[in-house]
């Protein structure tokens, strides 16, 4: 049975990572968080001084991610996904907060001075917006709003009904 491909991507702090762990459970598809496969395979690079992190080896990723990918019924939860194949995904949901919202979120996990900035801004200008739009077929990528438990259950419910007719239309 095929099973689709989903890529969940936005600003750090928008709830990527608490919508594609619940999505996989209620889907039966697996989840892989990009941040936590390069920490535990180190897909680095080098190391962002300025930001206090590593650079992510943006190749070693998508060759270690590829045979998953090929299979399908993966969910992808990443910050970027300019560097990921075209091909991978059937469809792309870009998660927005608001910023006061995601002010909060970013000063809980500890970003403070220009990396909590960078990443407001980026939220601000719709940085990810326009990079999954650039990346993929625009007419899979889709915001959706991540400020409140009740947008999770939302997001959730869209989301499984749109896995279950991709489903119904491609067995």
């Amino acid at each position: 049975m095929r099973r689709p491909n989903v890529l969940i991507t936005g600003t750090p702090g928008v709830g990527k990572t608490t919508l594609g762990k619940e999505l996989a459970s209620r889907a039966g598809l697996s989840y892989v968080n990009v941040g936590d496969l390069a920490k535990e395979g180190e897909l680095y690079e080098g190391f962002d001084e300025e930001y206090g992190c590593p650079i992510l080896d943006e190749d070693r990723v998508v060759d270690e991610l590829e045979p998953r990918m090929s299979e399908g019924g993966v969910i992808v939860d990443y910050h970027g996904c300019d560097f990921f194949p075209e091909r991978w995904f059937h469809i792309v949901f870009v998660l927005r907060t608001d910023n006061s919202c995601l002010y909060q979120r970013l000063e809980s996990r500890g970003y403070t001075g220009k990396k909590l900035q960078d990443n407001i801004q980026c939220e601000i200008f719709q940085t990810l917006y326009e990079e999954a739009v650039l990346s993929y077929r625009k007419e899979i990528v889709h915001q959706l709003p991540s400020n409140t438990p009740e947008d999770l259950e939302r997001n959730l419910d869209q989301i499984m009904q749109w896995i279950e007719q991709w489903m119904k239309d491609n067995n």
